[in-house]
């Protein structure tokens, strides 16, 4: 027979310190609720459910959805309403910049009968779009929300783009499972890439103590207009691909390519 008292005892003498001294209670359901309503925002059409509000009074809804989201990482309140405006604010860009990537998806997919099809049916494009919010966060120094807001995607679509990365316009993802984009990760615009890609980094130096050093340039540069093939893995902070290159699949690539090349694997 369990004994509760007494093993919730056994559990709580349990402790990591850095962890404790940490501690930031996110909730992840005002994290989704405050992406859903965002996501509405957005696209108002394809993301309701029929007790959303609409037009201003959702807007405002929103705003306060983020406000307590950004109240559990920061100790201030103004500070918590001042980045939620200024992430309402980013989404004229983001928007425009969802644009761009619908347009690459359904251009770049013989598959796709409509724009329609690929808003509400593929993968590739709701991570990119939650990349994009994530990415604003991120930018915003907003701790927690950014990743929690990525592996949220990465939950849902088997697609991994850090939000750190910087991804310019008209970005395509045909199928997109197992893609991996690492934070310091730079893609310029009409990148296309396919199932398995990864825009990684190399073995990571280590200090004194043998751990590893975080920060620094650690994930290669893409250029514009690249098509990368199925199961590529690009690695290096120092690893650039040229504009216009082509990346066959399976190669393992830890070396810069000039533009306008050709990697088979």
């Amino acid at each position: 027979m369990i004994q509760f008292e007494e093993l919730l005892g056994q559990l709580s003498t349990i402790q990591d310190a850095q962890l404790e001294q940490e501690c930031c209670k996110v909730s992840r359901e005002d994290v989704l609720l405050a992406l859903k309503g965002t996501l509405r925002v957005l696209f108002p059409a394809y993301f309701s459910t029929p007790t959303m509000l609409e037009g201003v009074n959702l807007l405002q809804e929103v705003q306060r959805a983020w406000t307590i989201v950004f109240q559990q990482v920061s100790s201030c309140s103004n500070r918590a309403t001042l980045l939620a405006d200024q992430l309402l604010s980013s989404l004229v860009e983001v928007k425009r910049l969802a644009l761009t990537d619908l347009q690459a998806i359904y251009d770049g997919d013989p598959a796709a009968t409509s724009k329609n099809e690929v808003l509400l049916c593929y993968p590739g494009f709701y991570s990119i779009l939650v990349y994009r919010i994530a990415h604003v966060c991120y930018q915003l120094n907003i701790p927690i929300v950014p990743r929690m807001l990525s592996e949220h995607a990465h939950t849902k679509t088997g697609i991994d783009i850090n939000p750190g990365a910087k991804i310019g316009p008209s970005f395509c993802i045909d199928h997109g499972t197992g893609i991996v984009i690492g934070e310091t990760a730079v893609i310029g615009s009409h990148v296309k890439l396919y199932q398995g890609v990864t825009i990684g980094a190399r073995s990571f130096t280590l200090d004194a103590e043998g751990h590893p050093v975080k920060g620094g340039k650690r994930h290669p540069n893409i250029g514009n207009h690249v098509v990368i093939y199925a199961n590529a893995t690009i690695l290096g902070g120092d690893t650039t691909i040229g504009d216009g290159c082509e990346i066959g699949g399976n190669t393992f690539i830890l070396h810069s390519v000039p533009s306008n090349s050709k990697v088979k694997g």
